[in-house]
């Protein structure tokens, strides 16, 4: 539990659980929410619906106990550590333990985003003040016992002040304590409401009472009973109304530069989400649905067979690959027309290209209509030694033509700048090189076969793929662990190789002078890897998948 967190939750359940438990016969005591995801329904309905955002968060032990499957010994120890160094500074401040105090009776969190508070208009001269969200949290109340033996320890300490004031027939606790103020009430001796501000918690009671609730609001209530479908869930997020919840972001930070009706519109192209994250025996995942307005929506995710993963390397470090970058470039010229400074950006890179005789729409981006690859490569040859890797970029075309004037084009004008060109065959591919005096190729293209076409940065990357040998991404070990259990058809992949990753992130931290922690070397080597995915079932609907996939504890 966060440590600001804790600061807000103790005081202000103290004596509101005393309540409770006065109310309360004895024949209640058991009962109540389980703390996993299937409570976040009921938490909603004490949420006012001017929520425009709420997370639920579980808190049920066997899930979280899920996390310790992984790991490895060094890793286990510095977060048992760190738990252990929270649960010791929860201690001095408040003389509360979370594992004796607050776990035993704590049900599942909801956290909710309520709009601000109207403010007076500043005065002339003065700075703006920011709009801040009130925050509401509902903490469900799993055995009333505990909780009661909670709050009569918290009631004989002399640094929390208390007082009470009636609403609307329910009890509303102002708590003090070091320097805090936050109000709280118990409702029907199962939730815990809190919140820094008084009115908030009026509106929850309100709400209590039978006024509309965040449940009931359209497409939350779906969001709620449906969630998405991840394994032993961690927390949920529900933004029914994605529109009102960034006007209310932008409205908490008016020293921010003011954001364009042009650039809202575009923002309001997602209606609404809902998100959760889960563990399962491949690591942490995460999932999000979205749903779209199809009348600005311009561009969705087309899927891919993945066969450009086929054309690269077992050892890729990392990569990015879809598809239909012409598609997403004319979806991103048709979106400049409603906003001025991405119609000035695009008719700037336009001017730019001009001058080398390159039109950027036809000539760059409009060959490129099938898959594609980004891919980082370990090479420690010529130019790449100092980095230690070098990139490549694969494109699917149907216009071969067109993709390879443009390179001759590129070719004819590197040349001009004293740049050697000259070609070679690497297997039985003919590859064409940009040559640096006694470092060898700095860049490189060619053919991997008639529809897919290469630029690789470093003559090693191109003689990798040119003439590749050895098992492929799609059927290494690390790609399969990483990707396999992501939704299938998709619009391509994000990958990270850790175990590649780090010896680099290190060698960096090393030239910076800055080098990695051995808390932060043991963490990385318990990931496996990073993966995501995403894709658009209908013109509505945009989903993405993510997965930080984790070592087991023992093995690899």
């Amino acid at each position: 539990m966060p440590e600001s967190k804790s600061k807000f939750l103790i005081p202000a359940v103290s004596t509101a659980v005393v309540v409770a438990g006065g109310i309360a016969a004895y024949m209640y005591f058991k009962g109540g929410p389980s703390g996993d995801i299937s409570s976040a329904l009921g938490a909603a309905k004490i949420v006012p619906d001017e929520a425009v955002l709420a997370t639920y968060i579980s808190t049920e032990p066997k899930v979280w106990a899920k996390l310790e499957q992984f790991g490895t010994p060094e890793a286990q120890k510095i977060v048992a550590q760190g738990l252990q160094d929270l649960n010791k500074k929860l201690s001095t401040d408040s003389n509360i333990s979370y594992e004796q105090d607050l776990k035993p009776w704590i049900g599942g969190v909801m956290i909710a985003m309520l709009p601000s508070s109207p403010t007076q208009p500043a005065a002339q001269n003065t700075p703006q003040t920011a709009q801040e969200p009130k925050i509401l949290m509902v903490v469900g109340i799993k055995d009333k016992l505990a909780a009661l033996n909670f709050a009569n320890k918290l009631k004989s300490q002399k640094d929390v002040k208390v007082q009470e004031t009636d609403y609307k027939g329910e009890k509303i606790i102002e708590t003090t304590g070091k320097g805090e103020l936050n109000y709280t009430t118990v409702l029907n001796t199962t939730y815990v409401v809190i919140a820094p501000q008084k009115q908030a918690v009026e509106h929850a009671i309100d709400t209590y009472k039978g006024e509309p609730s965040f449940a009931s609001k359209e497409g939350a209530n779906s969001m709620l009973a449906r969630g998405v479908n991840v394994d032993n869930t961690l927390a949920q997020i529900y933004v029914p109304d994605y529109g009102s919840m960034i006007q209310q972001l932008i409205a908490a930070n008016p020293n921010a530069t003011p954001l364009s009706p042009e650039t809202l519109k575009q923002l309001k192209q997602m209606k609404s989400m809902v998100a959760g994250v889960g563990i399962d025996n491949a690591g942490v995942r995460m999932k999000a649905i979205a749903k779209l307005d199809p009348e600005l929506v311009k561009y969705q995710y087309q899927n891919t067979s993945a066969e450009v993963v086929s054309q690269l390397p077992a050892d890729t470090i990392a990569l990015m690959s879809g598809k239909g970058i012409s598609s997403w470039w004319s979806a991103l010229v048709e979106q400049s027309k409603d906003v001025p400074e991405l119609k000035l950006t695009l008719e700037q890179a336009r001017s730019q290209l001009r001058l080398v005789n390159i039109d950027l729409d036809k000539e760059i981006f409009g060959w490129m209509d099938g898959e594609f690859a980004f891919a980082a490569i370990p090479s420690n040859q010529g130019v790449l030694a100092p980095v230690g890797f070098g990139g490549a970029l694969v494109f699917h075309t149907s216009d071969r033509k067109t993709a390879q004037a443009t390179l001759n084009k590129l070719d004819d004008f590197v040349k001009t700048q004293s740049v050697n060109v000259a070609k070679r065959n690497i297997g039985d591919k003919e590859v064409t090189e940009w040559l640096i005096p006694q470092q060898g190729a700095l860049l490189a293209h060619g053919w991997l076969d008639n529809d897919s076409v290469f630029v690789a940065i470093g003559g090693s990357i191109a003689q990798t793929l040119a003439d590749r040998k050895g098992q492929s991404l799609e059927g290494s070990d690390s790609f399969k662990a990483v990707t396999g259990t992501l939704q299938k058809p998709n619009g391509g992949y994000f990958y990270l190789d850790m175990d590649k990753t780090a010896p680099l992130l290190n060698r960096f931290a090393i030239v910076q002078q800055q080098p990695i922690t051995p808390e932060a070397s043991a963490i990385l080597s318990s990931i496996r890897g990073l993966g995501m995915t995403a894709t658009s079932p209908d013109k509505t609907t945009t989903q993405v998948e993510m997965l930080l996939a984790l070592k087991p504890k023992n093995g690899n």
